[in-house]
């Protein structure tokens, strides 16, 4: 099997960007959707997250991967935090994930937090996606 070149890598995420942006053509994102429905979501998230990354600097990068891994597949629908049951292989277990994607944990306390202060409002999509933002900026 051959391997891939910096460039065709980068076409390809050129692709899968282009293809995401038009998908959601004409649907605009806002960092204000939880202002009334849950006005501490994403403090709380950030909280969760930066503590995280201080006990484990790596961290950072490990949310954005996560973020990028749930979003490459079928959209950013937090698949990837899905349990594997008796008929069901969760993407956490697949062969190429074990021992690789890594921060499951810090989501799931997010998410707890979260679900402390507003329960079933937000999202885990919607969390996995502010964690890999706030794990981009401290």
């Amino acid at each position: 099997m051959g391997s891939c070149s910096t460039a065709h890598i980068a076409t390809l995420l050129m692709i899968v960007l282009c293809s995401m942006l038009l998908l959601c053509e004409g649907k605009q994102l806002s960092s204000k959707f939880y202002d009334s429905s849950c006005p501490n979501a994403l403090s709380t998230i950030r909280t969760a997250i930066h503590a995280a990354i201080s006990a484990e600097r790596r961290m950072g990068a490990s949310l954005i991967r996560l973020h990028f891994h749930d979003c490459f597949v079928n959209g950013c629908d937090a698949s990837l935090l899905l349990d594997s049951t008796s008929s069901f292989e969760s993407e956490q277990n697949a062969i190429q994930n074990i021992e690789s994607a890594r921060g499951f944990q810090v989501i799931e306390k997010a998410k707890s937090r979260v679900e402390s202060i507003c329960p079933g409002v937000v999202s885990c999509a919607d969390i996995l996606a502010v964690a890999a933002r706030d794990s981009s900026v401290k």
